[in-house]
C-alpha cells in the first residue's frame, strides 16, 4: 500500500549574515495510512522545518530545499505549482499549529473562518458550509457550537482555540494531519483532552497524523512509531513500545532518562550532558558525539548512517549500549 506521506533524502538550508546552516540533513521517513508518527527532539532539531518544508509551507528567500523527494498520496510536493499547492493545503493535508491565537484571524468570527476553509475546497453553498462549520465545532467538543461560532478567537480559551484549529484542519477530510506541538502552553487537563480528541479523530476520520513534539509522554500516549531527530537528522526510528523499553541511540536514551519519574526526588532534574551544537559550525562525524559518553575516534570522523539494528533503525556505531540514565548530568 502506498504511504500517505513518503519523504526521501530531504535537505533544507537557511542563509543569513552568519552563513548557511543545514536545518534538515538527509531526512527519509514515511507515514502509513491511519498511522500516527511521533517526530521528537529538542528545540532546533529540525522537526517542524522537516514537515513544513516537505509541504512547501516555508515561504522565505532565505530557505532553500537542497535535495529530496516528497510524495503526498503519490503526488510530488516539491515539484507542485502554486496552484496545485493551494488545492492540496487544507484539502489533502491539514495542519494544527502550536499557537492557535496567531493562526486564527482576530477580525473574523470562528464560524466565518471555518466556513471559508470549507468553501475554499468544496462546491458548497454558504448555508451548507456554515452548517458544516457548526457540526465540526460540535465534533471537536466546543459546547454550544451554534452560539459560540459567532464569537471571535479572543473570546475562546487556549484549549478552545486549539479545538477550533483542529476543526478547520479536518474541515475537508484530509488524509494527513500535521499537529505541531498541539498542546503547548495548555494545562495538563486540557492537554489530556486534546490528546483524546486526536485519538478520536484518528479513529473516526481514518486520518494519518504526524505529531511534532518535544514531549515523549505525548508520543507514548498516541503514536505507533517514533522518529527521533537531532541536528537535522533522524537518529532513531522505532515502534513506540520498542523505543520506550529499549532505546537504541544514546540521545534517545538521554531524552527518556530526563523524564521525571513518579516517586523519585531530585534537587536538580537530570539532563543530557552538554548543549546542542552551533548550527553554523556543526561538529565533524556524528553530531551528537560532543555530548555522548560512548563517543570514540570513529564517531568524531565518520557520520553514522540510519541502518537496521534488530527491530529498530538507528544512526549510531554503538547501538543498545547505554541505559537511559547513563548519559545525564545534573544541569
Amino acid at each position: 500500500m502506498t504511504p500517505v506521506l513518503d519523504i526521501h533524502d530531504l535537505a533544507v538550508e537557511f542563509t543569513s549574515e552568519q552563513g548557511t546552516l543545514r536545518a534538515v540533513d538527509g531526512v527519509s521517513l514515511s507515514v502509513e495510512r491511519g498511522e500516527v508518527l511521533g517526530l521528537v527532539g529538542e528545540s532546533g532539531s529540525g522537526k517542524s522545518v522537516t514537515m513544513m518544508s516537505s509541504m512547501k509551507l516555508i515561504r522565505s528567500r532565505r530557505c532553500r530545499i537542497v535535495s529530496g523527494k516528497v510524495l503526498l498520496n503519490g503526488r510530488s510536493m516539491l515539484d507542485a505549482s502554486p496552484r496545485d499547492l493551494r488545492r492540496v493545503h487544507g484539502r489533502e493535508v491539514g495542519i494544527v499549529f502550536q499557537d492557535p491565537m496567531t493562526s486564527l484571524n482576530p477580525t473574523l468570527t470562528v464560524g466565518v473562518q471555518i466556513t471559508e476553509a470549507i468553501r475554499a475546497h468544496q462546491a458548497a453553498s454558504h448555508r451548507r458550509a456554515h452548517t458544516s462549520a457548526v457540526e465540526l465545532l460540535d465534533e471537536v467538543g466546543v459546547a454550544g457550537a451554534a452560539q459560540r461560532q459567532r464569537q471571535y478567537p479572543h473570546e475562546y480559551s487556549g484549549g478552545m482555540r486549539q479545538r477550533t484549529m483542529l476543526a478547520m484542519a479536518l474541515a475537508n477530510r484530509p488524509s494527513l494531519l500535521i499537529a505541531d506541538e498541539p498542546t503547548t502552553a495548555l494545562d495538563a487537563t486540557v492537554q489530556a483532552q486534546i490528546l483524546d480528541l486526536l485519538r478520536r479523530v484518528r479513529e473516526t476520520h481514518e486520518v494519518s497524523i504526524v505529531l511534532i513534539t518535544h514531549d515523549l509522554r505525548l508520543v507514548a500516549e498516541l503514536a505507533d512509531r517514533v522518529a527521533v531527530m537531532y541536528g537535522g537528522r533522524i537518529v532513531e526510528l522505532s515502534a513506540v513500545d520498542e523505543l520506550f523499553t529499549r532505546p537504541a541511540h544514546p540521545y534517545t536514551a538521554g531524552l527518556l532518562g530526563a523524564l521525571p519519574q513518579l516517586g523519585e526526588r531530585h534537587d536538580v532534574l537530570p539532563t543530557i550532558l552538554g548543549e546542542p551544537f552551533d548550527p553554523f559550525s556543526p561538529p565533524a562525524g556524528c553530531s551528537f558525539h560532543p555530548r555522548c559518553v560512548l563517543a570514540q575516534e570513529q564517531c568524531r570522523i565518520r557520520t553514522p548512517e540510519l541502518t537496521a539494528s534488530e527491530s529498530q533503525r538507528v544512526a549510531c556505531f554503538f547501538p543498545h549500549q547505554i541505559a537511559p540514565r547513563a548519559v545525564q548530568g545534573k544541569g
